[in-house]
């Protein structure tokens, strides 16, 4: 066994500079989305690109700081990490402050700080110490349960905050369990039912219960005609049916107004374009006038007068279309292409079960929020809320992405020590 010889030995430093280069990213943009003539220093704390100066700082001593911690103390205390944090999610629906229609966050002095965050890290952690576990098998349907309520519980508790983005966050981890031993058919059936759920909205019920009966009874012709068989081929019929005619249930009854308008306009059932389709529509104009090279930064006029709502937040991604272009926002792309690269390439070298499980929880959840933030300011998905991870203005997220991605980097370093 190894000395150590320091915090920053073996640590992966592809992964430190792409974090630096997103966030340093994030910061110039927010600059450029709430530029002020009458505030032009970058480090005036009065404004928003100020605020957020701050909170990257406060992020690169949260990252030093588990850089320190002996990295065993992640794994040891997963489950009481988890524990708090689901306890908070609790506490702050009784307690908490009411933003943008969401009663998830706590105010702390001038600044509010959402758990909802901080629990998507403290989730990853306890899954990764449960499938790390000698004695389970998420192919056994007790240990698929167990895994199952790790995830679903939080984002129950988050989708009872009205936050129905972040609750959606904590599927991604879907991922982890596939890569821990989860069926394929599962996983595909798993991914299969959003897609059922938008043709649930859009084609006739009967039409679509009546194309899944087809592909049942074609699948009686390439099976084996045993009675299980029949029986589990008969049973998934029955399930998806039930899902498609409960779809309009969940939809009218479980999401909130706005939501349900949202899923319409991106259906093409309604078009508001100065309404619910408002934010969409000039995020579009914002992205599409940035053409190849971009109007050049602090020169967007989407940008400058405020046209698209929220620019500094969860339609960042504009900013960066509008001023630096298709190359910009190319370049962006490729930024965290990488950095997904990379760490599903550290999670493979891991010794340690727990470290490699966990790296995967990280790409899964940053995968998801780039994915969805990116689609629903390119119109191509419903516009839920959740920030472009390290770029979006916010404290929150942007420690708990930090926090998040640390830790990891902690655990590679360790990895010829950790099994």
């Amino acid at each position: 066994m190894r000395a150590e010889k320091g915090i920053f030995h073996k640590i992966d430093w592809v992964l430190v500079g792409l974090y630096l280069a997103l966030v340093i990213t994030g910061w110039l943009n927010i600059y450029a989305a709430v530029y002020d003539e009458s505030h032009r220093s970058i480090f005036d704390f009065s404004q928003k690109y100020g605020k957020q100066l701050f909170f990257i700082l406060a992020a690169l001593i949260l990252a030093l700081g588990i850089l320190i911690i002996d990295p065993k103390f992640f794994s040891q205390f997963s489950y009481f990490i988890y524990g708090f944090f689901v306890l908070a999610l609790v506490v702050v629906i009784f307690s908490g402050r009411e933003i943008s229609g969401s009663k998830g966050w706590f105010a702390i002095g001038g600044f509010g700080v959402q758990p909802a965050e901080f629990a998507k890290m403290a989730t990853v952690l306890a899954l990764a110490k449960f499938l790390s576990s000698l004695d389970v098998d998420i192919r056994k349907g007790k240990d698929l349960l167990t895994a199952s309520a790790i995830i679903f519980i939080p984002a129950l508790i988050v989708l009872l905050q009205h936050d129905t983005g972040s609750a959606i966050v904590f599927f991604a981890l879907i991922i982890v369990l596939y890569r821990a031993g989860l069926s394929g058919y599962v996983f595909l059936a798993l991914i299969a039912l959003p897609v059922l759920g938008v043709l649930a909205l859009v084609v006739p019920k009967i039409i679509l219960a009546g194309a899944l009966l087809t592909l049942t009874l074609l699948l009686l012709l390439f099976i084996k005609r045993r009675l299980k068989n029949i029986l589990t081929l008969g049973a998934v019929f029955l399930v998806t049916v039930g899902f498609i005619f409960s779809v309009d249930y969940s939809v009218n009854h479980i999401l909130e107004k706005h939501q349900r308008d949202r899923i319409h306009v991106l259906l093409g059932q309604d078009i508001d374009l100065k309404g619910t389709g408002y934010n969409v529509n000039q995020s579009l104009i914002a992205i599409g006038s940035g053409k190849f090279f971009g109007k050049g930064f602090l020169q967007g006029t989407q940008t400058k007068y405020n046209f698209v709502p929220e620019q500094s937040t969860d339609f960042i991604f504009c900013t960066i279309g509008e001023e630096q272009g298709f190359l910009g926002a190319g370049l962006m792309v490729a930024l965290y292409t990488l950095l997904f690269i990379r760490l599903v390439l550290a999670a493979e070298r891991q010794r340690s079960k727990f470290a490699r499980f966990y790296g995967y929880g990280v790409a899964s959840i940053l995968f998801f929020h780039f994915t969805i933030n990116i689609g629903m300011t390119l119109g191509l998905l419903p516009v839920i809320g959740i920030p472009l991870p390290f770029v979006s203005y916010g404290g929150s997220s942007l420690w708990a992405f930090t926090i998040l991605l640390f830790i990891f980097i902690r655990q590679d370093s360790f990895r010829y020590q950790l099994v």
